[in-house]
């Protein structure tokens, strides 16, 4: 009785399939969170630093990229090593009172953020001719259908689909003709034009990328996916991959407005007002590819803020909750969600309500409250009784703190910049 074996190239092919039916089972984290960073503020902000300085300020969203890589790395493993969200390990590590600071900071700021992705998904659509009162209220009940009825792996997957729509901006960018090579050295060598709007969009840019809601999202995310310490390897690739997407797609927002809108003189205010210019400039399918993104990353960001806030609400009150839970199981889960996103809904809503400072203020909030975030973040990561195994050495925790100052010097410079003006 003979016996066969499998060949080398078989094994191969199953370690292969073994492989990635592994590393399925772990994405969604990363792409998730890091491409929810490009919703309608980050755009905004995207749009105002391309118009403005054209390829000169590019080397800031590296910089953002780098950190955005090692802090929802950081976040991730935080998540699946101690099975909590950020907000209620800030509560059992730092005390109450520093707990009720960061919740109650985070919910303003993510309610700020989510009415700019409902300002985010109106401006689009009025590219293309339909009313704010018809396009937002279908898409916050398209959100909210999509939570309460969708299942963790239901949500997930529409998420993810949604994440596509970030290759229209690829597209934009390379129909704007942009000049490669000063791209290039934009993107590596640093360089800061003097005066207070120049710092202003550099801190933005830092917010945007590195979104405090972003990082409380991805740690309860990875909770709720009930990852364990064995996948953190493969959740880093997630994690990588998620973030310098997160950077391309910013890269390409910034070069299609230097190379159109910064090369003819004009300004703008907000992504819409960057749509609507490209047209003449790198013509109409530019443009509608920078209004269809900016739908697609807007329905994307309307719906992780309400559930940031809602997983790092319930985690600070002692009560968990998961997607998979129906609402009579998690009340204060999916009524946090629905608060945030009425609320979302009914100032976007309001007649003559200026969007636009909202749109880079709430960035320039989500800087300065990065500052105690990532702070709280790094003293978790280097504490044994928490982590375990999984402790930060010291060289990696001296390289977060690295980023906490170089986030500190921007938001200093800002305020002493703002008192002078």
């Amino acid at each position: 009785m003979s016996t066969t074996t499998a060949t080398p190239p078989t094994r191969r092919r199953t370690r292969v399939r073994i492989t990635l039916g592994a590393l399925a089972a772990v994405v969604g984290p990363g792409l998730i969170a890091g491409l929810s960073d490009d919703d309608p503020a980050g755009i905004t902000t995207y749009s105002v630093l391309g118009s403005g300085y054209g390829y000169r300020l590019l080397w800031v969203l590296t910089v953002s990229t780098i950190a955005l890589i090692l802090f929802q790395d950081l976040g991730a493993r935080i998540g699946v090593v101690t099975g909590q969200g950020l907000a209620g390990l800030i509560r059992q590590r730092y005390g109450a009172r520093a707990g009720v600071l960061s919740i109650a900071a985070l919910g303003l700021a993510n309610v700020g953020t989510t009415t700019a992705e409902f300002a985010g998904i109106a401006a689009g659509f009025q590219i293309f001719g339909v009313s704010r009162y018809i396009s937002v209220p279908v898409a916050a009940l398209l959100v909210s259908v999509l939570v309460l009825r969708g299942g963790f792996r239901g949500v997930e997957r529409v998420l993810l689909a949604l994440s596509a729509v970030f290759i229209a901006y690829i597209a934009a960018g390379f129909l704007a003709r942009p000049d490669w090579g000063a791209a290039f050295a934009g993107t590596v060598v640093p360089s800061l034009p003097s005066g207070r709007d120049a710092v202003l969009i550099a801190t933005a840019t830092l917010g945007t990328t590195l979104a405090p809601w972003g990082l409380a999202f991805i740690q309860s995310y990875a909770v709720d996916k009930r990852l364990t310490p064995r996948e953190l390897g493969l959740l880093r690739w997630d994690v990588v991959t998620g973030a310098i997407l997160t950077g391309v797609i910013g890269f390409f927002v910034v070069v299609a407005c230097a190379a159109t809108l910064h090369a003819h003189g004009l300004t703008i205010t907000d992504a819409s007002d960057a749509a609507a210019a490209l047209e003449p400039l790198a013509g109409r399918l530019a443009s509608q590819l920078f209004a269809g993104g900016l739908i697609g990353a807007a329905l994307l960001a309307a719906s992780i803020l309400p559930l940031s806030t809602a997983y790092s609400v319930c985690d600070f009150a002692g009560r968990p909750a998961a997607l998979d839970d129906s609402p009579a199981e998690a009340p204060l889960f999916y009524g946090t969600f629905a608060l945030v996103t009425v609320t979302g809904l009914v100032l976007v809503l309001l007649p003559g309500v200026s969007l636009v400072p909202l749109l880079i203020g709430t960035q320039v909030v989500n800087a300065v409250l990065l500052l105690p975030l990532l702070g709280y973040m790094s003293g978790i990561a280097r504490d044994r009784r928490l982590m375990g195994e999984f402790t930060a050495p010291r060289a990696v925790a001296a390289v977060y703190w690295v980023a906490v100052a170089l986030i500190t010097a921007c938001i200093v410079a800002l305020g002493v910049l703002s008192i002078r003006h």
